[in-house]
């Protein structure tokens, strides 16, 4: 909603302030297919040089995130607390043999399944399933584990921030092609040099067009859309940080209500679930 609220003050300020200076949209809408089929086919034809294509997939569905904002919320997180509580509690009271049917088959398990929305996070399921695995094959040196999730979360975040790059990338060229096309309509105006002062004024405002086109799309839409979505990208990786902190904690042989409270503080401020918020979803929790 903002990114979209943001859209709108950038052109009513941009375009009104123009029209109140007494600008004129004419010569705007004369050279502005042109300028944007340069110019915005140029950006396109270099993003497609630059990427794979299910990396140009990635950068596409990341249009969609901005317009959706992050995806994970404040219930969202007192959810995974109370789902690895489960989990940690069960583990240190029954042994890690029991998780085997939670983690072997998630998707029939009575404890992802009271989470829908975890169980439908495939990062978050194959995070706790794989490293509660591994607790279970013996792999209990809370350093090597904590090492091993660290490595991946990087992976993971490096290849969701991609499509941000992406964005960045083709935010900075977009001036320069700016320039390209304003260079273009300079030739054009001066091989029609001999033509009456109204109609050089005219072309010339034309191959201006192409330098505000390069910069307003570089500075007014796609880079902030890229710093947009790489807030997103940094404020989901938290939730799965949290995985990691409850399971490294729970390795350190403390309480599950500790390992709990260790993950709760790594939830960002604005999201995180007060101790009482916590304390009372855990109590609710009732899976058999």
């Amino acid at each position: 909603m903002n990114t979209i609220l943001g859209l709108v003050v950038v052109m009513v300020m941009v375009f009104g302030g123009y029209m109140l200076a007494g600008g004129k949209f004419g010569i705007i809408l004369k050279a502005l297919p042109f300028e944007m089929m340069m110019i915005g086919g140029a950006a396109l034809g270099t993003f497609l040089m630059a990427n794979s294509m299910h990396d140009v997939k990635h950068t596409l569905g990341g249009f969609g995130k901005i317009l959706k904002g992050p995806r994970f919320k404040k219930a969202d997180y007192t959810e995974l607390l109370s789902l690895l509580y489960y989990f940690v509690r069960l583990a240190q009271t029954k042994g890690a043999m029991a998780l085997e049917p939670h983690i072997e088959k998630p998707d029939e398990s009575p404890a992802f399944s009271k989470f829908p929305k975890i169980q439908k996070d495939h990062h978050a399921t194959d995070l706790i399933c794989d490293y509660l695995r591994m607790i279970g094959m013996n792999a209990d040196d809370p350093h090597q584990i904590e090492d091993s999730m660290a490595r991946e979360l990087k992976k993971l975040k490096e290849e969701e921030m991609h499509p941000s790059h992406a964005m960045q990338s083709t935010a900075d060229a977009l001036p320069a092609l700016g320039i390209v096309a304003a260079v273009l309509g300079v030739i054009k105006t001066m091989a029609s040099i001999d033509s009456p002062p109204s109609v050089l004024g005219g072309m010339i405002g034309g191959a201006l067009v192409g330098t505000f086109l390069g910069i307003f799309l570089a500075y007014g839409i796609m880079g902030p859309c890229a710093s947009r979505l790489k807030a997103i990208v940094e404020e989901e990786a938290a939730y799965y940080e949290v995985i990691r902190a409850v399971l490294v904690a729970h390795l350190h042989g403390n309480a599950p209500q500790v390992s709990v409270e260790t993950g709760r503080k790594v939830a960002p401020s604005f999201l995180m679930p007060s101790f009482a918020e916590t304390e009372a979803a855990l109590q609710e929790l009732s899976i058999t």
